[in-house]
């Protein structure tokens, strides 16, 4: 039998180490409709914030020739609704569930944390550092390390189970960012969130982003990502979620060679809302083909002479 559970911290195991990219996987119930979620090592929801959020104007996204640009703007259906209208869904699901946190300022994080501490069918929260801080001037939270410890300090005073930071490639140094929030009591971190990135139309001179720049994910950052990953997986003794253009199973052991213990699909949902199942079969498959009994002993495991 090739064992394909993966231990990412806190002793929360997941039955494989694939999971879904916040943003990409709506709350889940979308995606239940077309295959059984249990087949996943768990899921990321979209972002929850205290208030309804509506998001940015369109457009807000756009294709390019090797990903996608994105502005949404956090919109989501608000903390009550969530509660309300997606938890009792969410209970069926046969899967680890991680809900991505996010807000304004740092009371939001806080708010939805203790929110969620007690809904058990949730077994962690991943909290998106990559926020505009409109409290203070635009600076995104994920980009200071004193700030980015602050709001992992904070939330893990009310919350006390499992706790995924995630953290944004927008940066001079992502290891000091990393070892910051590992001080500060984070039990793991998703890497990379988007890249920033701008499109032009040439038939109208407008930018195909309402919003000018925006998001970029894609195929083209998983270079970008994984050295993120390597580098971090160096400087942080926590388990690494990595992320960034993973759209095959031959990418997601790339990922855990480089030190992830598991991965998300993000961008590759939109491609084939398949992707992630089909990822983690392959997976098998290829550990299967490579005679390879645990899937543990790749991460970390890149050769280097």
């Amino acid at each position: 039998m090739t064992k394909l559970s993966v231990n990412i911290g806190a002793g929360l195991i997941l039955k494989n180490p694939i999971l879904t990219a916040s943003g990409t996987f709506g709350y889940g119930d979308e995606f239940a409709e077309l295959y059984d979620l249990s087949a996943l090592g768990g899921i990321v929801t979209k972002a929850v914030t205290p208030e309804v959020r509506i998001g940015n104007p369109m457009p807000r996204i756009a294709e390019t020739e090797y990903g996608m640009l994105n502005s949404i703007g956090l919109a989501n259906l608000g903390l009550n609704d969530f509660l309300t209208k997606k938890v009792p869904t969410i209970k069926k699901f046969n899967t680890v569930v991680f809900v991505n946190v996010a807000g304004k300022e740092l009371k939001d994080y806080i708010k939805v944390a203790e929110k969620l501490n007690g809904i058990d069918c949730i077994q962690g929260i991943e909290v998106n550092i990559s926020c505009p801080n409109v409290k203070e001037g635009g600076v995104a939270f994920g980009t200071d390390p004193k700030v980015a410890a602050e709001v992992t300090r904070e939330v893990r005073k009310v919350y006390k189970k499992h706790i995924m930071v995630k953290l944004s490639p927008n940066v001079t140094d992502i290891t000091s960012i990393a070892k910051a929030v590992e001080a500060e009591g984070a039990d793991s971190l998703s890497l990379i969130n988007t890249l920033f990135g701008m499109a032009i139309d040439i038939k109208t001179f407008r930018p195909k982003i309402k919003s000018i720049v925006a998001g970029y994910s894609g195929p083209a950052i998983k270079p970008v990502a994984l050295q993120a990953v390597y580098k971090c997986s160096k400087a942080v003794k926590i388990p690494l979620i990595g992320m960034g253009g993973i759209y095959s199973a031959e990418d997601a052991v790339e990922f855990m060679l480089a030190g992830a213990t598991a991965v998300q699909i993000g961008t590759a949902n939109f491609t084939n809302p398949l992707s992630s199942l089909n990822i983690a079969k392959d997976l098998e498959r290829f550990l299967k083909g490579r005679k390879i009994s645990d899937i543990n002993s790749l991460i970390g495991g890149m050769i280097i002479d």
